[in-house]
């Protein structure tokens, strides 16, 4: 089993920058991809990011290149999202999630993770 728990959402102002956390633990016998998706209101699961068990590989979806990075502290078992010039329409909540297996969804599916944070609340307005 893997837990995963997400930190640091909260309110910010348009244009402003955030870093998210993902603070990983449990079985650590596979290197497994972390993945970043988000939840707006009323609106289904969408994938951001995903960056594979090493950290050598990262995979973005469209709507998340130029003001997204993702990345992860192996050592301290944590993955971050760093996000930049901030939104109202990134307003959302975001989850940290592992698939089961070693490999590498980059498909981005929510469907192909099977371990999922409780989620951050970020909330982009003025």
């Amino acid at each position: 089993q893997l837990q995963l728990v997400e930190s640091g959402g909260g309110f910010v102002q348009p244009g402003e920058s955030l870093q998210l956390s993902c603070a990983i633990s449990g079985d650590s016998s596979v290197a497994r991809a972390i993945g970043w998706f988000r939840q707006p209101p009323g609106k289904e699961r969408e994938g951001v990011a995903c960056i594979s068990g090493s950290g050598a590989s990262s995979t973005y979806a469209d709507s998340a290149k130029g003001r997204f990075t993702i990345s992860r502290d192996s050592a301290r078992n944590m993955a971050f999202l760093q996000i930049i010039s901030l939104k109202p329409e990134d307003t959302a909540v975001y989850y940290c999630a592992a698939p089961y297996g070693s490999w590498y969804p980059q498909s981005l599916k929510p469907s192909e993770f099977d371990f999922w944070g409780q989620g951050t609340l970020v909330t982009v307005a003025s």
